[in-house]
């Protein structure tokens, strides 16, 4: 594994191999000083060219608690406000010395040609690109639900929410599928991709629905999602407060969920539009479970990387 692009090529065994590696790195962060020397005298550079807190700040931990040297780079203030193209940008940083090379960016497919383009051997990990993947919020979803439940097989989750323009839910639904959870695709039709072939490879079902009150009294998870306003063209509902009406999991919905069933969110959260706030703060939710998993995931993904003959401190 030289790089971490998307959530299809990793397939079942490569996610379960970063799941068990998520486990001993969970450990090291419950530590009283949470870092070990697996990755010292390597160098990952971060490169954002779309805003983040939650991404950048985990990755950025999780390199300095492998006790790598980082490089944040983003837009602002570089050549690339200047018109620079991102193969000159790449091939510069990389003739500074890098080992991986964290990339998150507007435009789909992004990462993929960056991978082709370095030629030092440096790891590319998309961190994010356009519409289209973002799998170190899969895998951390993944151990989210592992460590609540035991296993993802069997379970039902609802994705619910602007599903046609986010990347976590294609490399969510991905990899629900591979762990052997059925999925139900929740939202108002101008939110749904034109067509989901392809979007669940593994043996869990796909199922597509614009009623969520029909659908919450069976499922074990509600996992809600943003509305991507910055990267609609048009307006595709005819308002939030209708939306919030039809596809927002408000208290009242949030009761009628079964016991044991759980609710999970990317972030950033628009608190009120897709979920209210004694939901997002009650005891269902796994968020900030979410957001602590992150640094541990990603500790896995660049040890992996970084260090493929090594055994986890």
């Amino acid at each position: 594994m030289r790089h971490l692009l998307g959530i299809h090529e990793l397939g079942v065994s490569g996610i379960e191999e970063l799941l068990e590696l998520t486990d001993n790195f969970a450990e090291v962060n419950a530590r009283p000083i949470p870092k070990v020397p697996a990755l010292r005298g390597k160098t990952v550079v971060l490169a954002f060219f779309e805003d983040s807190t939650r991404t950048r700040v985990s990755f950025e931990t999780a390199a300095k608690r492998l006790s790598a040297d980082t490089v944040s780079f983003s837009t602002s203030g570089t050549s690339v406000s200047k018109g620079e193209s991102l193969r000159d940008t790449a091939l510069t940083i990389e003739a500074m010395g890098m080992d991986a090379l964290v990339v998150r960016h507007r435009s789909s497919g992004a990462p993929w040609q960056l991978a082709r383009w370095l030629r030092s051997g440096a790891s590319v990990v998309n961190a994010g690109d356009g519409w289209h993947q973002h799998p170190t919020q899969a895998l951390l979803d993944c151990w989210t639900l592992r460590r609540h439940f035991g296993s993802l097989g069997g379970l039902h989750v609802a994705v619910v929410g602007d599903i046609k323009h986010s990347r976590v839910a294609r490399s969510n639904v991905a990899a629900f599928s591979l762990l052997g959870a059925d999925v139900t695709m929740v939202a108002p039709r101008t939110l749904l991709p034109p067509s989901v072939d392809g979007w669940a490879p593994g043996p869990g079902a796909l199922k597509v629905s614009n009623d969520l009150d029909g659908v919450l009294g069976s499922v074990d998870v509600v996992y809600l999602l943003r509305m991507q306003l910055e990267r609609q063209g048009e307006a595709l509902v005819p308002s939030l407060r209708e939306y919030t009406a039809r596809f927002g999991l408000t208290g009242a919905r949030a009761d009628r969920l079964r016991d044991g069933a759980v609710v999970l969110h990317p972030g950033p959260m628009n608190r009120g539009v897709e979920i209210a706030a004694e939901v997002a703060d009650g005891p269902r939710s796994l968020i900030l479970d979410q957001v602590e998993t992150g640094v541990a995931v990603r500790m896995a993904v660049l040890f992996r990387l970084l260090n493929p003959g090594g055994e986890p401190v």
